[in-house]
């Protein structure tokens, strides 16, 4: 029986792709890319929409965190970006070069994904197909069964190892198509029908960036912080990032390193702040000044609590808040409004 390592998003196209290959009596066993960078993966746990796909389907399914090598390939992409931080073509290469080396250990015949000619922009293009199985190592290996019929015939095709007449000629960015295919094929229930990146979402890519130009060593363990809270550098080169509600405060205080300050207000309610930097110390006061002009609408003056270094505490009483207009010198955002402090 032919074996097929299948690309599994949990999304739509994926799980489409995997029930053709089965009604084509292939052997299945899926792979799922998780990262800092999915809009829907709860840390550690996998993609629950890929889980549930792989249920659904009767297959088994790896989970494979992209790790610190990955983020090279974030930082430095051979092939470009998109419009935010989005280096589609390098990111699809990892992970096929991934999926290779899983299908050479298990035996596998090829790789197979759900990706749909003209949907995606940058990465789903026939030429960016054929750099990226180029520079994977698998010219004429990937089988994409909702495009087939619009592609070059692979090498599974070739062999007679599937059914060509159950392969579809699916193009575009419309998801008609294959929400009347789902139907057809009895597939019910799918969560995250179109996937998403924050890579490509402006505000966290800018985020991304400011990151990099000023910390170019860091690891995935920095990603996290970039989801949370609004995000200061000030003239220092520290980032403040100020909490906006009671969970983003919890986070931030389990976020915290031995060299970073915390600042919690005092006596009133009002937003954590975390300074990292060279020398957060010497930033606390301005970081404290912005915690406050964060605060509930009408407060001006705030004392506020500081964890320093080393567990290092100090009380700074009555701090003033700057005004929100002031604050935005140093603030981290798309916004042209709110410019970088950089």
């Amino acid at each position: 029986m032919p074996k097929a390592i299948l690309l599994l998003s949990g999304g739509l196209d994926s799980t489409l792709a995997g029930k053709l290959l089965l009604d084509m009596g292939i052997q299945i066993e899926a792979l799922n890319f998780v990262s800092p960078f999915c809009r829907c993966t709860p840390k550690g746990l996998g993609c629950p929409a890929a889980r549930k796909a792989a249920e659904q389907l009767g297959i088994p399914v790896q989970i494979l965190a992209c790790g610190e090598e990955y983020l090279q390939v974030v930082k430095h992409p051979r092939f470009g970006r998109g419009r935010g931080m989005n280096p589609c073509l390098d990111c699809r290469i990892h992970m096929f070069s991934q999926a290779r080396r899983r299908m050479e250990e298990t035996g596998a015949d090829f790789i197979a994904t759900g990706e749909v000619l003209g949907e995606r922009p940058m990465s789903q293009r026939r030429h960016a197909m054929e750099i990226i199985e180029r520079e994977s190592g698998l010219a004429g290996l990937i089988v994409r069964p909702l495009s087939s019929k619009l592609l070059p015939e692979s090498l599974p095709e070739e062999k007679g190892l599937l059914d060509t007449a159950r392969l579809k000629a699916i193009q575009g960015r419309s998801r008609k198509p294959q929400i009347a295919l789902a139907n057809k094929l009895g597939i019910r229930d799918y969560l995250c029908p179109a996937g998403g990146c924050l890579l490509t979402d402006r505000e966290f890519s800018v985020r991304l960036r400011d990151l990099f130009d000023y910390d170019p060593s860091c690891k995935m363990s920095d990603i996290g912080l970039l989801k949370l809270g609004r995000h200061f550098r000030l003239d220092s080169g520290a980032k403040v990032v100020v909490g906006r509600n009671e969970e983003e405060n919890a986070v931030l205080e389990s976020l915290v390193r031995p060299d970073d300050a915390l600042l919690i207000p005092q006596n009133s309610p009002g937003p954590t702040a975390l300074c990292r930097g060279p020398s957060p110390t010497d930033d606390v006061p301005l970081a404290a000044r912005l915690l406050v002009a964060h605060a509930k609408r009408g407060t001006t003056r705030l004392d506020v609590a500081v964890r320093g270094p080393d567990s290092s505490a100090q009380l700074l009483p009555g701090v003033r808040g700057l005004t929100r207009v002031d604050a935005s010198r140093w603030i981290v955002s798309a916004s042209p409004l709110c410019p970088a402090g950089k």
